[in-house]
């Protein structure tokens, strides 16, 4: 059996946020999972989440172009418009010469976003990216709050949406679930880079989104960059081995 290195709690104390100021150009996924893998509970995240994994969530955020997440993840956690603060702000204009948080790309097959949702109200326009047939029947009224991106004629096909996001300078990808989005961008091999927030909870049998279309036909191998600990949470980062050819 090889050696192994022991991951301690001591009392050596880091910065977490700088751990994660240089995304990949790609896709970076931040999730969280209880320890029997559960990735929310009662369909929320907040229940497995700590505050820790909040500020890194924002921090995240702070470094992406633009915020992907799946339509039933917004439903589920009200998201509003990406919040920065002062320094997140004055980091991201010196760095990248921008000026304003980075936008919500909200990815929906039905077009099922509540007009109503807190995502509307004010700060960055949103970005739906659905269906043509979607964008036919309801793109006029969804086109009032939000850009409508098609990338896909009745299912929202990932090349496309990528493909889409590129073409608005969105290099840096932060996608935040929830599990179908993130099943997508497996199977079609566009995960860069993985953020796993792991908890210290059990949080027993959960109901799953219906996941249908291609599986992935090997398991994919990413690289540890980094782990970190606090009140028993563990904080992983996951990169690709190789960049992509």
């Amino acid at each position: 059996m090889p050696q192994m290195r022991k991951l301690s709690s001591g009392a050596d104390e880091v910065s977490a946020e700088e751990f994660y100021r240089d995304p990949p150009d790609g896709v970076r996924v931040n999730m969280v999972a209880s320890l029997d893998g559960a990735a929310a509970f009662g369909g929320r995240v907040r229940p497995l989440s700590d505050p820790v994994d909040h500020q890194l969530l924002r921090a995240m955020r702070a470094y992406a172009d633009v915020v992907l997440v799946g339509a039933g993840t917004v439903r589920a956690e009200t998201y509003g418009p990406v919040q920065l603060t002062e320094e997140q702000a004055r980091y991201r204009l010196e760095r990248w010469g921008l000026d304003t948080p980075p936008p919500i790309a909200v990815v929906t097959r039905t077009g099922n976003v509540p007009p109503g949702s807190p995502l509307f109200a004010g700060g960055v326009r949103p970005i739906v990216v659905t269906t043509r047939r979607v964008a036919e029947t309801r793109g006029a009224a969804l086109g009032e709050s939000a850009d409508i991106v098609v990338a896909g004629d009745d299912s929202v096909e990932m090349p496309a949406l990528m493909a889409a996001l590129r073409d608005r300078g969105f290099g840096r990808i932060l996608c935040e679930g929830g599990p179908t989005l993130l099943h997508d961008l497996v199977t079609h091999d566009l995960v860069d880079e993985m953020c796993l927030t792991l908890a210290p909870r059990l949080a027993g049998p959960q109901t799953l989104p219906a996941s249908s279309g291609p599986t992935v036909q090997a398991p994919r191998t990413l690289s540890l960059e980094h782990a970190l600990i606090n009140d028993d949470f563990l904080y992983l980062r996951y990169g690709r081995r190789t960049q992509r050819g």
